[in-house]
């Protein structure tokens, strides 16, 4: 049994459209096939069923969203607290917290705006490389200078 629409029923206030007469506004959504007795869909078929892909991915999706949220409120209580209380710990934190902030920035950007499968794989190991390169640089500047809040410090007081 094939499924009606009327466009007229969905029509405000009872006005119908001059060259759309009830005749012809008869569309079938569903069609049968020749082969079978059951009806099918004239397009794709719809899954309603999650896959075990699509729900464990959920998870984590969730989990990576709600981390880069908790990493962003503990960015904007460690900046003043390195400003007020300098020390080896908090310059080795922030190089961490900064590179990874900047990581998962990029990340995202990179997931926006670059398609295809190789671009996509270059563009994650680059990212990858750049965001060790950097924590890599950051922890050198901690140990070799003055580390990142003297550093920041000496940049205000200019």
């Amino acid at each position: 049994m094939a499924a009606l629409v009327r466009i007229s029923s969905v029509c405000h206030r009872g006005v119908k459209p001059l060259f759309l007469r009830s005749s012809l506004l008869i569309r079938p959504l569903v069609a049968q096939k020749e082969s079978s007795d059951r009806p099918s869909l004239l397009a794709a078929q719809i899954h309603v069923s999650p896959s075990q892909y699509a729900a464990g991915g959920s998870k984590a999706a969730s989990l990576h969203w709600t981390s880069e949220r908790v990493l962003s409120i503990v960015l904007l209580g460690m900046v003043p607290a390195a400003y007020l209380y300098p020390s080896p710990a908090m310059d080795y934190s922030l190089a961490a917290a900064l590179t990874l902030h900047g990581h998962w920035g990029l990340g995202q950007v990179l997931t926006d705006y670059v398609h295809g499968d190789l671009k996509i794989k270059v563009a994650n190991a680059s990212l990858l490389a750049l965001s060790a390169v950097t924590f890599a640089g950051l922890c050198y500047f901690n140990y070799n200078d003055v580390g990142i809040c003297k550093a920041v410090a000496m940049l205000w007081s200019l």
